[in-house]
């Protein structure tokens, strides 16, 4: 979300608390988001460590599915700490202020972990519509060295560094606020709100909204068009593997057919719920962007869980489909 200064005389009802525009929360609302906010913490940590654990234990370095779930865990929890903690800390009055070197890190920071957050869920989907579409290892798979594939682990490092890239305008175009000042645009990709005295900073209102538009096409609603794309894929491959199975018993693949339907469902509620999460966050946050109508309020309310609902469920998505995650809860539970 981008957002630009403008002061409390244009908007003499408003109310400010802290810095920028402070829309109102019940205190169940707030101690809602706390609790999301800790299972966010919680659930991501435990999944980068158990299957973060296995991976280095494991001779061949890993499966590549866990690498790439324990890559999108660690951008969850990175959000966790890194952002939310310090909404939760403001929600409970305490006012923080940072100076303007401070707000072009944190904001360029903010940024760069909420879009790598997306694209690391991206790359889950589609790393496992590629998986299911090789029938059968080749003879160059069944006789290469083990160890984590240096294209997998390629292929996250560009992630990382094309948004750290995309998040470079966020260092460039962010400054410290005062008491008076209040967002009048908004980006997905980095806040609902003002925090520590930090707001966008764009020369004009119309290269603000150019940016903004910008980054909701490219790198908020791609994402979400590719990632149903995907599934959709996914679910035709299955459906095609098991129309094969009566006939092609011996295939690799195909006798993992009921294994890798189970990993669809759970890939694809980990995807719906994104979707669902994401695009409830880009329509409630182009709303307040586009039409400032009477609604705009309660969207920002909305957008402010939508925007953690995702990090805080989607490790007991996971913990469903996974052995490893499962085992431990289990373990943990009974003890």
């Amino acid at each position: 979300m981008a957002a630009m200064n403008s002061h409390m005389q244009e908007n003499g009802d408003t109310e400010l608390v802290g810095m920028g525009l402070r829309v109102s929360v019940s205190p169940a609302q707030t101690a809602f988001y706390i609790i999301l906010v800790l299972l966010g913490i919680l659930g991501n940590a435990t999944v980068v460590g158990v299957i973060g654990k296995s991976v280095m234990k494991d001779a061949g370095g890993g499966r590549n599915s866990d690498i790439i779930i324990i890559n999108m865990a660690l951008s969850n929890l990175l959000v966790s700490v890194v952002r939310n903690t310090l909404l939760v800390i403001s929600d409970m009055g305490l006012q923080l202020y940072s100076s303007k070197e401070w707000c072009q890190l944190l904001m360029g920071i903010w940024v760069w972990l909420r879009s790598v957050n997306v694209w690391s869920t991206l790359f889950l989907s589609a790393f496992h519509l590629q998986t299911l579409r090789r029938v059968a290892p080749s003879i160059g798979n069944l006789h290469r060295p083990r160890g984590a594939p240096k294209t997998l682990l390629l292929s996250l490092g560009l992630i990382w560094l094309l948004n750290f890239i995309y998040s470079i305008p966020a260092h460039i175009f962010s400054t410290n606020g005062n008491e008076n000042s209040t967002e009048t645009l908004m980006l997905v990709s980095s806040t609902t709100r003002p925090l520590l005295g930090c707001v966008w900073n764009f020369p004009s209102s119309y290269s603000g909204l150019a940016y903004a538009t910008t980054s909701m096409v490219i790198h908020e609603t791609i994402p979400i068009i590719l990632m149903a794309f995907t599934n959709l894929g996914s679910l035709y491959t299955l459906y095609t593997h098991g129309r094969m199975r009566s006939s092609m018993q011996d295939a690799p693949v195909i006798k993992r057919v009921p294994a890798e339907r189970r990993a669809a469902k759970v890939i694809l509620a980990l995807i719906m719920l994104f979707i669902a999460s994401w695009g409830t966050s880009i329509i409630s946050v182009n709303y307040f962007n586009y039409n400032r109508g009477s609604s705009a309020e309660f969207l920002l309310v909305i957008a402010r869980f939508a925007n953690i609902i995702f990090i805080a469920m989607s490790p007991a998505v996971l913990a469903i489909g996974h052995r490893r995650l499962r085992s431990f809860i289990k373990s943990t539970l009974s003890h």
